[in-house]
């Protein structure tokens, strides 16, 4: 049955995966939330939704019945104002780097969603991200692609699906989500 394959494929990321560099990333997402650094989330199709849909969870659910506040974050695809004048003027390639390149500071933090790695403007933000000195993730699929080389923390899944590859983005996402909503929790405890 293709469903039973489908959630074995998923199930064995899930179980064979190192979790090390999700375990970084939810760390450097603690430190920009302590030092209130903006983070900035983008991706294409999925990704961007997946994007979007992080954003709202890092900025009220990490903090959700807390008295502390949520993250400064920002998906970049949600605008779709700014991402059709970048298209249209400057080309799709730069949508989301001229954005980094206007919105970003030293030390924050850029996630990147992509299957392949290699989408263009993906690509771009990383190198508008580091000549700012912003830290970027990459949560990537397939191969990895060039942005595995650029990201300064790599979480790579090694499928060729695209599908699970934006199950794991959540997934990855909801981690960091739960783990920062703990350490918050713990601190409304201590007070």
């Amino acid at each position: 049955m293709q469903m039973k394959a489908y959630a074995e494929r998923l199930s064995n990321q899930l179980t064979s995966f190192d979790w090390s560099s999700v375990e970084e990333l939810a760390q450097e997402l603690y430190s920009c939330w302590i030092d209130r650094k903006q983070v900035f989330l983008c991706g294409n199709g999925g990704s961007a939704g997946n994007a979007i849909h992080l954003a709202n969870d890092f900025l009220y659910g990490i903090a959700e019945e807390s008295t502390e506040p949520g993250m400064r974050v920002e998906a970049l695809p949600a605008n779709s104002s700014v991402l059709t004048c970048l298209a249209n003027d400057i080309g799709y390639s730069e949508v989301f780097a001229e954005q980094i390149r206007v919105k970003a500071n030293r030390s924050d933090l850029l996630i990147v969603l992509s299957g392949s790695g290699n989408s263009v403007n993906i690509l771009q933000a990383l190198d508008a991200a580091k000549k700012i000195g912003v830290k970027t993730c990459a949560v990537l699929g397939f191969a990895g692609g060039e942005s595995k080389n650029l990201a300064d923390i790599v979480i790579h899944f090694p499928i060729n699906d695209m599908q699970i590859s934006e199950d794991l983005q959540l997934v990855v996402g909801h981690m960091c989500m739960q783990y920062l909503h703990g350490k918050i929790s713990l601190l409304d405890l201590n007070r």
